[in-house]
């Protein structure tokens, strides 16, 4: 099953991705991981994408159509994929379409205003990229990664001020794209309305959503 996931920055893509690979069992993919790894191993590439990341702006699309073509070549990906933060335009979504099937598309909706307050509160492990939340998601120790024991910082572009530009990005390139899937597969909307709300609670919606359209038992 080839799914992707939907939503405005912050809106919880993934953690989402995260718990629904576990229970489905298969890769979750995420052109933000690809990324950052691109820019902690200092690569060429990293170096290009970083500037993006650093101002609010989108990487264009065609190094990011290259990376996940890439990707999706693996083995891992034989039995399906969640594509976590691709597409974000019309153009990559035309791209995708050429390159594979999506069977659903999942559609996070929240507030601007909750987005907000959950970024600002996002914390990101430098070394192994797990992510917390001190409002949900907290770890053990303060600071400190559960995972793998490293430090948590704030990204740069988790501070409010480049919130404000990737959510107006967003909602320029990014939003039309429900349109666009809505007329060519399943779309899966669960809504959150609270900065609170627990991240299990939005995986079960999803969960029952693929059940009702009988993708998985």
């Amino acid at each position: 099953m080839n799914l992707i996931i939907l939503g405005a920055p912050g809106s919880g893509k993934g953690t989402q991705t995260t718990r629904l690979k576990a229970k489905l069992n298969i890769p979750a993919i995420s052109t933000g991981d690809i990324f950052r790894k691109e820019i902690k191993e200092e690569t060429e590439l990293g170096k290009r994408i970083k500037k993006y990341l650093d101002s609010g702006q989108l990487v264009p699309d065609e190094i990011v159509i290259d990376v996940i073509k890439e990707r999706i070549k693996q083995p891992d990906c034989k039995n399906g994929f969640i594509l976590d933060g691709f597409p974000r335009t019309l153009e990559q979504a035309k791209a995708l379409d050429k390159i594979v099937k999506i069977d659903a598309c999942i559609n996070l909706s929240v507030p601007k205003e909750i987005i907000v307050k959950r970024l600002s509160a996002r914390r990101t492990c430098k070394n192994c990229g797990e992510i917390y939340n001190l409002l949900v998601l907290k770890p053990k120790v303060d600071g400190v990664c559960d995972k793998c024991g490293g430090p948590l910082f704030q990204r740069d572009d988790d501070r409010e001020s480049v919130i404000e530009e990737r959510f107006r990005v967003y909602e320029r390139q990014t939003e039309p794209l429900l349109k666009y899937y809505e007329s060519r597969v399943p779309v899966i909307t669960v809504t959150c309305n609270s900065v609170d709300a627990p991240p299990e609670l939005i995986t079960e919606q999803i969960i029952n959503g693929l059940k009702r359209l009988k993708l998985i038992d």
